[in-house]
Order: structure tokens, then sequence, then C-alpha cells
């Protein structure tokens, strides 16, 4: 036990460990109703993240790892549980034999990095037999929603980028829209959902009367 744990609170593990932590509080807040599981399905399009570089960097990465079509709170999940079982077994089977301080330094670094890069690989599959399980879910209530009203989120809304607010029993829906240009949208404005287009994963809107 007290090997255990010198591994979990030491480098490289202590980082998923901290991540691991962050995890647990975020799912106990789900459970207790204080954080809203709802709509949270990667599906990012790197057009739409060009409003930001941050954005379009992690959109770019999202598609490139095979990560979209389930809900982010459970991609990080996985990532971190994955990422922290390697590191951890790693420590008690490897790093511990390490003689020295820069040695166990330096394989706490290869560690970190290898433990990082598998458990992207081991997400990327195993969120796989779970996309279908959450596009039938959020393909039936898509087209449900024309007709609606949301309230924009993003500073402007045009052709290639916005996102907006649909209020729904105990919980908001975050979609992507889009509006042809010029249009008086931006944050906090009122709009009419008219139009789901499957394709693009996204909704056509119109400016509307508060």
């Amino acid at each position: 036990m007290s090997e255990f744990l010198s591994v979990a609170l030491g480098f490289p593990t202590m980082l998923f460990s901290i991540g691991l932590a962050v995890v647990l509080f975020y799912w106990l807040m789900a459970i207790i109703g204080l954080v809203d599981f709802g709509e949270g399905a990667i599906d990012l399009d790197i057009g739409d993240a060009a409003d930001g570089s941050e954005l379009g960097l992690i959109a770019s990465y999202v598609v490139a790892f095979g990560l979209s079509g389930v809900p982010f709170s459970i991609v990080v999940t996985l990532l971190v549980v994955v990422a922290w079982t390697l590191s951890t077994l790693a420590g008690i089977w490897l790093l511990s034999w390490l003689p020295g301080l820069p040695l166990q330094l330096l394989g706490g670094l290869v560690v970190l990095v290898l433990s990082m890069a598998l458990s992207v690989i081991i997400t990327a599959r195993l969120v796989r037999p779970l996309r279908g399980m959450f596009a039938t879910q959020y393909g039936q209530s898509s087209a449900d929603l024309v007709g609606q009203s949301c309230r924009i989120l993003t500073g402007e809304v045009n052709e290639r980028l916005g996102r907006a607010e649909v209020a729904q029993r105990g919980a908001s829906l975050n979609i992507r829209v889009w509006s042809p240009s010029p249009n008086p949208l931006c944050r906090g404005s009122l709009a009419l959902i008219v139009e789901y287009d499957a394709a693009a994963h996204r909704y056509l809107v119109q400016p509307c009367d508060d």
C-alpha cells in the first residue's frame, strides 16, 4: 500500500492523480445534479472553430485522434483514467527499479509522454463503440428543435460560426447555428431556429423579437 501511494503521489503519476481527482469531483457533482451531463458531444468542425486559434487547434486534434462523437466529459474521463493507470503500473514495475534520482526523473519523463500518447490511442478505441449510441440519441432530438427559440452565445453569427443555447426542461442545449450575413445577431440576441442541416450538424436561425 505504501508503495502504491508513493507512486501515485510521485512523479509523473502525481500529475494524472490530480486530473483523476478533478474528474471524480466532476462526476460527483453530476450525480448530485449540480452539473449538467446534457448535450456535450464532441462534434467540432475546423471551420466552426475559426473564431479562436486555441479552439481550432483542439478541434483538429479531436478529429485527428478519433475522439469525436461522444460527450466531452466521457472522453476526458477515459483519457485521465487510462493515463493514470499506465503511469501507475509503469511506476510500480519499472521506475522503482531505476537507481538514482536523475535516472528516475528521466524515466518519469518517458513514462509521462508514453502514458499520454497511449491513453489517446486506447481512448479512441474505447469510444468507437459508444458513438452509435450517442449519435442515435442526438439524432432523434435534433430536428425537434426546429421552431424553438434560442439565445445567441457568440459575439456574432455568420455562415461559418455561431453558437446558441436552447432552454430545455432541467438543462440547456448548446448548439451550432448559422445565419446569412449581414444580420443583427450577437451575444444575448434571441433567434428562431428555422431549419436543421443534418449533414453539417448545425441549425439555421433568424432574428426574432424578445
